[in-house]
């Protein structure tokens, strides 16, 4: 069927965290939301019918995990990125951020270090640092516009502090971001392969979020960490989730993949009495959005990507002093506001109160993410098109 992407959903007043708190959030009502990744589009059709038809079950007790939810996942994985797993290696959580959580308590000790490649998604650092460990980051370098792993830094963290008395590293675990929000790269296998054979070399196990990985514009392909090599399987933790690509965040069902039976185990264990199963709701969405979301999806894709085409155009001819890091995924663009000459503040200041645009501020999101603004362009073109005016009737009167 044909979905209507133009279509402007009404949000407001439905216990939306995008829409119904603006004043909090923002300071204020006149503020056009292009911050948190929450799509605007009504979910696919498939998806709501599974939802409805569990819901007439008129029951709505504990849930179990059934094979062919199990099957949904493993069939995705084969299908999408040519990557056969088997069922046992599935869990299930309430999202990839309660799993990442999960993982750093039950892979690190207090004071031990977590490699992060910052500008990163920022829940990551209390991910971290409320489990006692000390975040180490492994910067990403902005080179003609593209950003690069450094890989000389990476090889860095695990080398022994200098000082009076010399210290081992204690880095035990690396988090990492592919595709990588905020900066919408798809890391290519290479780059991949490079990372991970640094990480393995040293005993750490990479945490991969991979939350945003079907979302991928012309010529990108993801590659799952995992899939590489069976050594880098042996010492992965792949977090998976419709919720991203499906427009399902609050239903909040993931799928987290664990080769290992002895990194499973240990997952599971720190777990236990604290993370529990997504609600059936989640569940059945998840694998009604696998099984059924493709052709709502493939339209999606088209549709994002003419919005990015529309953003390019209109900020490299009209608001030239704002720059377009382009994206290979995600629906996310990172826009590099250096140019207009303002901290951090001020340029929060200037998009939340003369622009009224509420975007995510650079800045929370680590080392070399000050000047530089987050915007969602996952709505109907009309927002956007009213979100950019915005910005720049206010960049005319600086």
């Amino acid at each position: 069927m044909k979905y209507d992407f133009d279509h402007i959903p009404e949000r407001r007043g439905s216990g939306c965290l995008k829409w119904d708190t603006l004043e909090t959030t923002f300071g204020s009502e006149n503020i056009l939301p292009m911050w948190v990744a929450d799509m605007d589009f009504p979910v696919a059709r498939p998806i709501r019918e599974a939802l409805e038809q569990r819901v007439k079950k008129e029951v709505y007790g504990y849930p179990c995990v059934w094979p062919e939810l199990v099957d949904s996942v493993v069939t995705r994985m084969r299908e999408k990125f040519g990557w056969q797993i088997d069922g046992e290696w599935v869990v299930f959580t309430p999202g990839v951020m309660p799993a990442i959580n999960t993982a750093v308590k039950a892979f690190t000790a207090p004071g031990d270090e977590v490699i992060i490649q910052s500008p990163v998604y920022y829940p990551f650092w209390p991910a971290i640092t409320n489990n006692g460990c000390r975040p180490v980051n492994n910067q990403l370098k902005l080179i003609a516009g593209k950003y690069q792993m450094d890989f000389d830094n990476l090889k860095q963290s695990f080398e022994p502090k200098v000082g009076m008395r010399p210290t081992p590293s204690r880095v035990r675990m690396m988090v990492l971001c592919s595709p990588h929000n905020p900066v919408g790269r798809v890391w290519g296998k290479e780059e991949l392969t490079k990372l991970g054979e640094t990480v393995v070399a040293n005993d750490a196990i990479v945490i991969s979020d991979e939350v945003h990985c079907e979302l991928l514009f012309r010529g990108s392909k993801h590659v799952p960490f995992a899939s590489i090599s069976p050594e880098f399987a042996h010492k992965a933790i792949v977090c998976m989730s419709p919720s991203k690509t499906f427009n399902l965040a609050g239903l909040r069902a993931s799928s987290i993949i664990i080769p290992d039976a002895k990194l499973r185990n240990r997952f599971n264990v720190a777990s236990a009495g604290i993370m529990p199963l997504p609600n059936i709701f989640g569940l059945v969405a998840l694998e009604a959005a696998y099984r059924y979301g493709d052709e709502w999806l493939t339209q999606l894709i088209d549709y994002l990507q003419k919005n990015l085409m529309f953003l390019t155009e209109y900020i490299e001819t009209r608001i030239p002093r704002i720059k377009v890091i382009q994206p290979e995924g995600t629906y996310l663009v990172w826009l590099d506001c250096r140019d207009l000459k303002m901290d951090s503040m001020e340029l929060r200041r200037f998009m939340r109160e003369e622009a009224r645009v509420g975007l995510d501020d650079g800045f929370v999101f680590g080392f070399g993410g000050e000047g530089f603004q987050r915007m969602n362009i996952a709505c109907p073109l009309t927002i956007l098109e009213e979100a950019l005016g915005r910005i720049e009737s206010a960049v005319r009167t600086l």
